[in-house]
């Protein structure tokens, strides 16, 4: 505990406990861990307002799991001769999501494609704490409606009847 002092002062354990809470500890770290991946929402230059929001909803869902969103525009034709137009949607884009994340890397012409990287604000392992956490909140909300349901019923099968 403290091998500095003098005389050294020790604590006496349990090693194979010691061993087991070690494991516990890595196991749980291990589970609180999460990997940020690169989620795609591909669109093109002449989208549709309902198949926009469509695209945008899902990218807030993977922003809000803590996932970075690679928006890419495809371009067919002549749309490769007006980038500006993807410019202004992907521009559009990041308006639209700018409350769960920035812009990592601005737009990009990547061949037929034009791409740009959203990064979320929150990072995955908050966003999964903040998942785990509303969950178990949720479980107990049922868990107490399952119990007053059930003394509900012992109470009125007591009741004599008339």
């Amino acid at each position: 505990m403290a091998p500095n002092s003098k005389p050294p002062v020790v604590k006496i354990m349990d090693y194979g406990k010691f061993k087991y809470e070690a494991a516990q500890k890595e196991k749980e770290a291990r589970r609180n861990q999460a990997n940020t991946i690169l989620k795609e929402v591909r669109f093109r230059l002449k989208i549709e307002a309902h198949d926009y929001i469509t695209k945008l909803k899902r990218a807030e869902g993977f922003l809000k799991a803590g996932d970075k969103v690679k928006a890419m525009i495809l371009f067919r034709g002549r749309e490769q001769s007006r980038p500006e137009q993807g410019v202004r949607l992907l521009r559009k884009f990041a308006e639209d999501v700018a409350e769960l994340g920035t812009v990592e890397s601005n737009p990009t012409i990547d061949g037929r494609n034009m791409v740009m990287i959203v990064a979320p604000l929150k990072s995955k392992s908050e966003a999964k704490q903040e998942q785990n956490a509303v969950r178990d909140a949720q479980r107990a909300a049922n868990k107490q409606a399952a119990r007053e349901a059930k003394t509900e019923t012992d109470v009125s099968a007591e009741a004599p009847a008339e």
